[in-house]
């Protein structure tokens, strides 16, 4: 549930992979899986809302939603192996 919760959370920010590094640090310092702070980073970059309303511009609205979702899916999924292999990193 923390995967998925930190993938929408992020959607709504704006920022690059090295604004959200600081924001990571401090959420695995706090005790976070490792997956749900990875799906936090993804989400805000791949997903933020103004992207999203950049590349509706570009794109039509169903490619666009279908890229939505593949990277959704994929943030989830990356999200829960790294939340499962992740006693086997550390």
């Amino acid at each position: 549930m923390g995967v998925v919760l930190a993938t929408i959370v992020g959607v709504p920010m704006y920022a690059d992979i090295f604004g959200t590094i600081p924001i990571a640090e401090a959420l695995l310092a706090k005790g976070a899986l490792l997956g749900v702070v990875l799906s936090f980073m993804m989400g805000v970059t791949t997903l933020s809302l103004p992207s999203m309303i950049m590349l509706r511009k570009a794109v039509k609205p169903r490619l666009l939603g279908i890229f939505i979702a593949i990277c959704t899916v994929g943030i989830i999924i990356v999200g829960y192996l790294f939340n499962a292999i992740q006693y086997l990193i550390f």
